[in-house]
Formats: structure tokens, C-alpha cells, sequence
């Protein structure tokens, strides 16, 4: 840096108390007003279970969204994992420790201020003058004194890193945050899922049976000459086929189970559950849609990257002043004596004052690539909180068109279950009278079920999609924590 460039920043600081490096502004807000090129006001399916219409329009999430979904059992779950879950427990606890290197880094804007006392045996070398007026060179020396030092903040380095510590602490708060709404959506959509599987196992042990029925059937029907061979392996092909679909789903039950018991901080055989059963969970009706322009300010993973762009600014102005002069001053005053008892005495009273100036001349090139390192920690910074942004667009975008594509499967499911309940009905009709076979009517009951299987993972699916819908739009968040 050059003496032109030192007068000049130095004149700044003097006649305006400026602190060199870039002062941060918030980003400007998004020009873009929609997350996508046609944005449904409405999105429909069947009534039932997860059906109905859900209406989007403009306004804020609720800070406890997730009693929209009216079921006490979810209420219960999210509640024991926000008091318990050990993750979170971790990000409070990362939170506490920013705030103290926060208040901590605040030091460095005051004067240090110690004192201290040392007692001492001194022998002397009698080759020198020795230092008593009692000219011993041998005596002891007990010493009491005040020490204060200040670095004048002349070019903002001290504020700088004040102001670094504190966006540092600003973007701990906003993760810890954003690990809390992600945590409440995990634990609905987990619940969600235990509550289809459930369903969709109950439904595989129902399917086993029927087909074992069948196979006993084909079996009597082979051995009174009212069936062939072929049949009876076809038979016994659909019960092994059935048997088979049976683990991977009571594996994921489990699974589902053991994730919702570490979300709510205790172990997969500790305790129990709050039993959700899909019935009980009404599908939220009103669904807010803020604009872009509120969802960077709503979102906290983007006010988190926004105060880590911030810190990277705080850090090139720290950079910067670090390459500056540094003007330090210190005093000192205290007693020396050779006993405890006259060290009070006015005659062994000694002080000190002064003051230093420091300018950096030559340190390798250590302090201009610094500097330069520091700007492009900022402009990655910059780059990836517009990344973070494009992102949280990409993610609302994502769970409208969820929230489409579950209606119309919820919509297909419920028709393909209305089509297999109404074929059960005809073929109990036929078989009363005789005009199709027993075996018939145990395989349009078989159908049913399957239908019931497909329909509990699609009502699953929306409200599932509906709870990430909310966390994609913030999670109700809106202030810094602590």
C-alpha cells in the first residue's frame, strides 16, 4: 500500500471516524414475482382422507403450522422432538457459543485493565553496581502494580471483527432455525409414512391370507379333477409373490418407527409412540403463498447465507486495517519494595506512560494476499447466497407442483378403489347366484386391498408434500433466535 493511499485512509478515519473495508447492505430484494410460470390458485382432488381443495393466496405461515393438520397424535410428536432431540439440542448449544464469541470479540472496543504482585529473592552479581540503596547483593523485592493498554480502533479493524463476530452469530441463529423447521417437517413426514405403511402392511397380511385360501381351494379343486397342475403353480406363484412384498414393507414400517423415536430423542425400544392413524389427520385447506421478494427475508437458510455474506464483508475490512498503522498507548503504575509491611510507602511509589506506533513494511506479501484472499471469501459468499436463493425458488416451485401431481394421483387411486370396491360388489352379487365362481369373489377382495394400499400411500404423499410445502415457504419463522 502506498504512503498516498495510507495518508488518504488515514485522513478518512480522522476527519469521519470511518472503519476502511466495504460497509454491508443487505442484497437487493428478487425482480421475480412468481416460482413458476403458471402458479395454481387452487389445487383439487376427491374428498376422503387427504382429499378436498386446497386453496393458495398470499399471506404468512403460522408460526405452529403444523396444527393446521388437526391431529393431537402429530401435535404430541412434534412437541417431545423440539424438547428432546438431541440434533437440535447440539444447534442451541452451538448457538450459545457464537453469542459468547460474540460478546467476547466485543472486548477488543475497551481498554485492558490488569493488575498483578510478585514476590522475589534476588542475589546480584557483585562484578555490578547492586540495584538496593542499601547497596545488599542479596534482598528481596515485592511488587504490586496497575497495567492498562488500548489500541486505538483508528481504521475500524477492532469494529470490524466486532461486527464479524456478530454476523457470524447471526448466521448460527439463523441454522439453528432452520434445523428446527426442518426437524418438525422430518417428524410429520415420518409420521405420515409409519401411518401409510402401517396401513399397506395390514392390508399384504390381509392380501397372504386370501391368496392362502385360494391356493387351498385350487388344491381341492386339483384333487376332485376341477383344476389341472398348472393352475395349482399359478396359485401357489401369486402366495409366494404376496409373501414376498411383505418384509420390505414391515422393514420400512420399522425403519419409520426407529427414525420417529431418534427425532423425538429416545431409543427405538424406549417408550412409545403417539399412535397416527391417517383418518385422523385433516388435510390444511388454506395454504399461504408469500412472493419471492418476502420469502428471501422469511427463509432462514437465506438469512443465514445473507449474515455469512456479511462476516466475509466484516473480514476484508479487518484485512484491510491490518495492513494500516496501529497506534497503541499503555500506562502502568504500582510499588516496589523489599518487605510487604513498606510497600504502601509514597517513596516506592513508580509509574509509566506511553504510547507506540506500528506500520506493516515488509511481512512476505502475508498481508496484501490476505487481503485478497478476504475479497474472495466475499464474492463466494456472494455466489453462494445467490445460489441459497435460486434454491429456496427451486424448493417452493418443487412442492407446488408436489402438491399437483399428489392430487391427481390421490385422485386416481380413489378412482381405481371405487373401480375395485364396485367390481367386489358385483362379483358377491354373482356369486350369491351362482353364475361366477367362489374363487371370483376372493380375487376382487384381493384387488381391493391392493387398491387400499395404492390409496394409503397417495394420501401419505399429499399431506406429506403439504408439510414440506410449509417449510419451503419459511416455516413461520420471521425473527433471529436468542
Amino acid at each position: 500500500m502506498s504512503a498516498r493511499q495510507v495518508l488518504s485512509a488515514a485522513a478518512c478515519v480522522l476527519a469521519s471516524g470511518c472503519a476502511v473495508g466495504p460497509d454491508f447492505h443487505a442484497p437487493a430484494p428478487p425482480v421475480q414475482t412468481a416460482y413458476a410460470p403458471a402458479t395454481p390458485t387452487a389445487i383439487t382432488a376427491p374428498g376422503g382422507v387427504a382429499g378436498g381443495t386446497q386453496v393458495l393466496s398470499s399471506g404468512e405461515v403460522a408460526g405452529e403450522w403444523w396444527h393446521a393438520f388437526g391431529s393431537p397424535a402429530l401435535d404430541a410428536l412434534i412437541d417431545r422432538a423440539l424438547a428432546a432431540n438431541t440434533d437440535l439440542a447440539a444447534t442451541r448449544a452451538g448457538l450459545k457459543q457464537a453469542r459468547e464469541l460474540w460478546l467476547a470479540q466485543r472486548g477488543v472496543l475497551f481498554p485492558t485493565v490488569d493488575a498483578g504482585a510478585t514476590t522475589n529473592r534476588v542475589k546480584g552479581s557483585q562484578y555490578l553496581a547492586p540495584v538496593p540503596n542499601n547497596s545488599s547483593f542479596t534482598y528481596s523485592l515485592q511488587t504490586a502494580q496497575v497495567n492498562v493498554g488500548y489500541t486505538l480502533d483508528l481504521f475500524g479493524g477492532n469494529r470490524r471483527s466486532v461486527e464479524q463476530a456478530r454476523a457470524q452469530y447471526d448466521a448460527q441463529a439463523y441454522q439453528a432455525q432452520a434445523a428446527r423447521i426442518t426437524l418438525i417437517n422430518t417428524v410429520a413426514a415420518t409420521a405420515f409414512q409409519r401411518a401409510a405403511l402401517q396401513e399397506q402392511v395390514d392390508r399384504q397380511r390381509q392380501v397372504i391370507a386370501l391368496q392362502q385360501e385360494l391356493l387351498a381351494i385350487t388344491r381341492h379343486q386339483l384333487a376332485v379333477g376341477q383344476a389341472a397342475g398348472v393352475d395349482l403353480m399359478a396359485q401357489e406363484a401369486q402366495l409366494a409373490q404376496a409373501q414376498g412384498a411383505l418384509p420390505p414393507l414391515e422393514h420400512a414400517l420399522a425403519q419409520s418407527h426407529d427414525l420417529l423415536a431418534y427425532l423425538t430423542g429416545q431409543g427405538a425400544a424406549d417408550g412409545s409412540l403417539p399412535p397416527l392413524a391417517l383418518a385422523q389427520v385433516t388435510l390444511p385447506r388454506d395454504l399461504p403463498l408469500s412472493l419471492p421478494a418476502q420469502l428471501v427475508r422469511n427463509r432462514p437458510d437465506i438469512r443465514a447465507a445473507e449474515a455469512n455474506l456479511h462476516a466475509a464483508s466484516a473480514g476484508v475490512g479487518i484485512a484491510t486495517a491490518n495492513r494500516l498503522p496501529q497506534i497503541t498507548i499503555g500506562a502502568s503504575a504500582g510499588r516496589n519494595s523489599g518487605g510487604w509491611s513498606s510497600l504502601l510507602s509514597a517513596a516506592n511509589a513508580f509509574w509509566s506512560a506511553g504510547a507506540g506506533l506500528t506500520q506493516p513494511i515488509f511481512a512476505g506479501g502475508a498481508l496484501l494476499h490476505r487481503q485478497r484472499a478476504a475479497r474472495a471469501a466475499y464474492d463466494q459468499a456472494d455466489a453462494q447466497y445467490r445460489s441459497t436463493v435460486l434454491a429456496a425458488f427451486q424448493n417452493v416451485a418443487d412442492t407446488l407442483a408436489a402438491l399437483a401431481a399428489d392430487a391427481a394421483g390421490l385422485a386416481a387411486a380413489q378412482d381405481t378403489r371405487e373401480a375395485a370396491r364396485d367390481t367386489l360388489e358385483a362379483t358377491a352379487r354373482q356369486a350369491r347366484d351362482g353364475a361366477v365362481a367362489p374363487t371370483a369373489e376372493l380375487q376382487a377382495r384381493i384387488a381391493l386391498l391392493q387398491a387400499d394400499q395404492a390409496l394409503a400411500q397417495a394420501q401419505a404423499a399429499r399431506l406429506s408434500d403439504t408439510a414440506a410445502f410449509y417449510e419451503a415457504l419459511g416455516g413461520g419463522w420471521h425473527s433471529p433466535a436468542g
